[in-house]
């Protein structure tokens, strides 16, 4: 665990988020800038800043928590796709983002460039109750 990165505090409980699962090597929660309602990550507890330098077992595992979120994601919002990537471009800590997909254009690139290339627009934020709302709702056993 890094006491200055951001991931690491949320996966010790020292900051708060919109915990969706969480087990002995995995935390999943809800992004605070959401492509869509849903946006999950899905991170390790163990601090890994690149997806290439996670242990096989440990990237299954996010892998396999992502699909489970993803199954939830599809009953909830509907969907036939979600989409999973790992970027790890403002955090330095491996993360996989899962976003239930409304649009084909949901993830590509085009989402965060609305202010220009070489600037990056940050998606709006939910409300602090929409986001409790959807954090229960995925964490539920359905």
């Amino acid at each position: 665990m890094s006491d200055t990165c951001l991931f690491c505090r949320i996966a010790a409980g020292a900051l708060p988020a919109h915990i969706v699962h969480q087990d002995d090597e995995v935390v999943a929660f809800l992004d605070l800038h959401p492509i869509r309602p849903g946006h999950t990550l899905v991170i390790p507890r163990a601090h890994h800043v690149w997806f290439e330098d996670l242990p096989a077992p440990l990237a299954a595992r996010v892998m396999a928590v992502s699909q489970m979120i993803a199954r939830r994601q599809k009953r909830l919002y509907g969907v036939e796709r979600v989409a999973m990537f790992f970027t790890g471009i403002h955090v330095p800590h491996a993360h996989a983002h899962v976003v239930p997909m409304q649009d084909v254009h949901d993830v590509t690139s085009m989402a965060y460039l609305a202010d220009g290339a070489g600037r990056y627009s940050v998606p709006p934020r939910l409300a602090e109750d929409e986001m409790a709302d959807i954090a229960r709702r995925l964490s539920a056993d359905a």
